[in-house]
């Protein structure tokens, strides 16, 4: 038997006429099941599958620790659990996560006070691991959040120090950083290190725009610094290397943004408080999608027009 559905269609406040063309005459948020999800979601489309990373638990004194799982998004399951596996990658808290060229997962393992923080590679057939990069000259990195790739194949991602913040990481020795990894010549670029909290990344359809979230109000778990960043920010990017002509896309109010995603059409989706954020380009809100406690997001279906 199929899992059950539970389906909403009020969830969808309209604060522009064009936010019909996102959501089409009949919008749907439908649940899905019932799993430890948190960060990183991945849709795999030859699979028909969502991978996640799932929340952080503890167990009796020892660090928290988090896995990979994956969703099976179709067929027949005797029970809800069945279309759920953990993958046996060797990560310690994976958050978010992505995939490269070669369609393997690249995911943000934040690490712990034992083990570094770095990207990793994971096989996602069998669990394969190992590490793309963990230090910048030396100095290690902070606790990985975000990861987006392009398509010449370089690796950004954002290095906040919420593991430090959240007491599984030690004190960091440097900033707060957005980075770029050359995979072909094992370069590590900081592209900005001016942001508070960097968090969310997406990247323009044509890949000549960044959004980058900054989550700076959220501090210690749970708490909200109004006078701190609590805003999306748009970029330009030159020659695929560098960043130019920051603007501040949307300020989102309740809460802080956290995961982004970027449509076909350019629209841009922030995960908040209150749900997810649609906006355009330039950051007029369009609608949003009520769904409170929103973290992330990523689009897949055989179509790609599921979110």
């Amino acid at each position: 038997m199929s899992t059950p559905t539970i389906t909403r269609s009020d969830a969808f406040r309209f604060d522009d006429r064009s936010f019909a063309d996102v959501v089409g005459s009949q919008p749907l948020l439908a649940k899905v099941v019932d799993v430890d999800a948190h960060e990183g979601p991945t849709y795999v489309p030859r699979e028909d599958a969502l991978y996640v990373t799932t929340v952080p638990r503890r167990w009796a004194k020892r660090p928290p620790r988090a896995f990979v799982k994956r969703i099976a998004l179709s067929g027949e399951f005797d029970r809800p659990g069945d279309r759920i596996t953990r993958v046996p990658a060797d990560v310690v808290m994976p958050n978010g996560m992505t995939r490269d060229l070669d369609r393997a997962l690249l995911v943000c393992d934040q690490g712990d006070r034992h083990h570094p923080a770095r990207i990793a590679r994971i096989d996602p057939r069998t669990g394969a691991t190992t590490t793309v990069v963990d230090n910048w000259h030396g100095l290690p990195l902070n606790s990985p959040n975000d990861v987006v790739v392009r398509r010449d194949g370089t690796i950004w991602f954002t290095d906040p120090s919420y593991g430090h913040l959240q007491g599984f990481r030690p004190r960091p020795r440097w900033r707060d950083t957005l980075y770029r990894y050359d995979s072909e010549s094992s370069d590590l670029v900081i592209v900005a290190d001016h942001f508070d909290k960097p968090n969310g990344l997406a990247f323009s359809p044509d890949e000549t725009v960044l959004y980058v979230t900054d989550s700076g109000a959220n501090q210690e778990p749970g708490s909200f610094h109004p006078d701190r960043p609590h805003h999306v920010y748009a970029y330009d990017v030159l020659g695929g290397r560098s960043l130019s002509r920051e603007r501040v896309v949307d300020v989102t109010e309740p809460g802080i943004p956290d995961g982004l995603a970027v449509d076909v059409a350019g629209r841009v989706y922030v995960s908040c408080d209150e749900g997810v954020r649609v906006l355009s380009p330039d950051g007029r809100l369009l609608g949003r999608i009520q769904l409170p406690g929103t973290v992330n997001f990523a689009f897949g279906g055989p179509d790609g027009n599921h979110l």
